[in-house]
């Protein structure tokens, strides 16, 4: 049985645990298996709109309540590499920089000819 299926499509936050901390996730709450909850969260990324969704098994659940506002990523947020002048290389490196919350990262190799 669902038990979260009164929130279906309004806006909700959610604190849930990964491992040993917990993390909070917000978006529009989309779907109830019975076993997980799924999030969606619609925003703009480079002039085109993309979707994020998120399953969230109930034993990981902390905290789940309805929110005020639409959860959305502000666009003036989002930094283009053009806005940057990056190389595809070091765009490459700032795109993963970012996904893995800024930790260091070693330089890509580049590929040479070897006689």
């Amino acid at each position: 049985m669902a038990r979260y299926s009164a929130f279906l499509g309004r806006p909700v936050e959610v604190q849930y645990r990964a491992g040993d901390i917990c993390l909070p996730a917000s978006g529009t709450f989309v779907g109830d298996s019975g076993r997980s909850i799924f999030l969606q969260q619609h925003f703009e990324q480079h002039g085109q709109v993309k979707n994020f969704r998120w399953e969230i098994p109930y034993p990981c659940i902390v905290r789940l309540e309805e929110s005020d506002t639409r959860p959305v990523l502000a666009p003036e947020n989002v930094i283009s590499a053009q806005q940057l002048n990056l190389s595809s290389e070091e765009n490459l490196q700032a795109s993963a920089a970012h996904a893995s919350g800024g930790s260091s990262l070693v330089p890509l190799a580049h590929n040479r000819k070897t006689a």
